[in-house]
């Protein structure tokens, strides 16, 4: 943490600082409350320890001025006119701790130590009212199909270790969704689950946005910045679509992966994170490697744990559920009796190819909840795309006898069992196969 250290007596500012950043946070100090007011105007604080003998300054009073100045800063009050009396008034004021004076280091590690518990707790549940007031339903992340199993089960092993992930996958597979599961399944999970996406800035702006910045440092740079990886000390630093990160900053990054340092754009100073790092890209990353717009020491460093997230016409068994989901949380949403899709619906919907995977899913059941007049979704519901497909090989013109390969009859056999069939197990009961040669065929002719 930034910890502003406001006493008047220097050797008070000078011991306290030693403490702390022997502690591993960093500090500064201030003399009067005018000098501490700047600092906050310039630069984020998250501790203040506060002497209440100011050199004539009440620091009951200069208490309110940080808060406003600052409302999120905990302050912790000490001071050697100790009593119960100004201890009550302190905190009625809004201060977190109280300290008297003379103090001792591990007085000063107990009240760090719980108000990074209150800030960790603060921030959870902050997170988790974000995660309420959002517009779609809770991630499910069970599936019927073994492949995919395959991949969950392989991603919460991995949770439990500190080791980096890679999470592959065409855009709308559920990547991100994927990597906020396994942050809540580690020892990390009641740290920051801290998001970059990677294509959003420009170079100079993601550079600062991940390790921050120093006062001056670029044009628009008026005080001090902490960045993403600050933020995510001790959590879960997501990089999304980390392919497109620039090749100026991927060696600052495969620093913080090997080394935990980094540096503030425009500061020398070392500094360190403990962050676990989870990155997600729809490219092809050794192909990247290969045309040097991806470096090959930071792929492989990434490539520890690597998950293929399959896209959503691979999951046939899933995207009944899925839908499902999607039309129960809309139809609360709207208002409106829907329970179910009709068979035609549901046919359409699994014949599609869906290319924007689980957010076109979502997007196609929310605008079908809204034109729905009746009781189901009816595929009258659904967009023109996904009632006016091709035609797909397999059609009544290959059946045995006709002149075609035996691949092409197979093909042909597995689509139509599998649109008479309610779910994956059934079709690859009356197929004579296990589920997981159905997933590979269904793979192979692209169903």
């Amino acid at each position: 943490m930034r910890l502003l250290i406001i006493d008047d007596e220097e050797n008070i500012r000078k011991t306290t600082s030693v403490l702390l950043e022997g502690l591993g946070h960093e500090a500064a100090v201030a003399a009067n409350g005018a000098a501490a007011l700047k600092q906050l105007e310039q630069t984020h604080f998250d501790v203040a320890f506060l002497d209440l003998k100011l050199n004539g300054e009440n620091g009951l009073d200069l208490l309110s001025e940080l808060l406003k100045a600052s409302p999120q800063l905990d302050i912790v009050v000490f001071t050697a006119f100790a009593s119960i009396d100004t201890a009550v008034e302190a905190m009625r004021r809004g201060a977190a701790d109280y300290i008297p004076k003379p103090f001792t280091p591990e007085q000063i590690r107990q009240v760090l130590a719980k108000l990074i518990k209150a800030r960790k707790l603060r921030g959870r549940v902050a997170e988790l009212e974000y995660r309420l007031s959002t517009d779609s339903p809770a991630a499910d992340l069970s599936t019927g199909e073994p492949e995919v199993q395959k991949v969950f089960d392989l991603a919460f092993k991995a949770a439990a270790t500190p080791a980096t992930i890679l999470i592959l996958g065409e855009s709308g597979t559920g990547k991100g969704v994927l990597a906020r599961a396994i942050h809540d399944n580690g020892s990390q999970r009641e740290s920051a689950f801290v998001t970059v996406s990677c294509p959003s800035l420009s170079r100079e702006l993601l550079e600062s946005e991940l390790f921050g910045h120093v006062k001056g440092a670029f044009t628009g740079a008026i005080g001090d910045t902490w960045g993403k990886v600050a933020a995510a000390d001790g959590g879960t630093l997501f990089l999304d679509e980390i392919g497109e990160l620039p090749v100026e900053i991927q060696p600052k990054l495969l620093r913080l992966l090997q080394e935990k340092e980094y540096e503030r754009v425009g500061e020398s100073k070392v500094r360190r994170a403990n962050v676990r790092i989870i990155a997600a890209t729809n490219r092809n990353l050794e192909q990247a490697v290969q045309e040097g717009r991806f470096r090959e020491d930071l792929f492989y460093r990434l490539n520890v744990i690597t998950l293929q997230m399959p896209s959503l016409r691979m999951r046939r068994e899933d995207l009944r559920k899925m839908a499902g989901n999607y039309l129960r949380f809309f139809a609360a949403q709207c208002g409106k009796k829907l329970d179910k899709f009709s068979p035609d619906a549901e046919r359409a919907m699994l014949n599609y190819g869906w290319p924007g995977n689980l957010r076109e899913l979502r997007n196609v059941v929310e605008r079908a909840v809204i034109v729905a007049v009746g009781g189901q979704i009816e595929s009258d519901d659904l967009p023109d795309k996904l009632r006016q497909l091709p035609a797909q090989t397999g059609s009544s013109d290959c059946k045995a006898g006709t002149p075609v390969s035996l691949a092409e009859l197979e093909e042909a056999h597995i689509r139509e069992i599998i649109a008479r069939s309610s779910t994956m197990e059934e079709a690859a009961q009356v197929l004579g196969i296990d589920p997981a040669t159905l997933y590979r065929k269904r793979k192979r002719i692209g169903l």
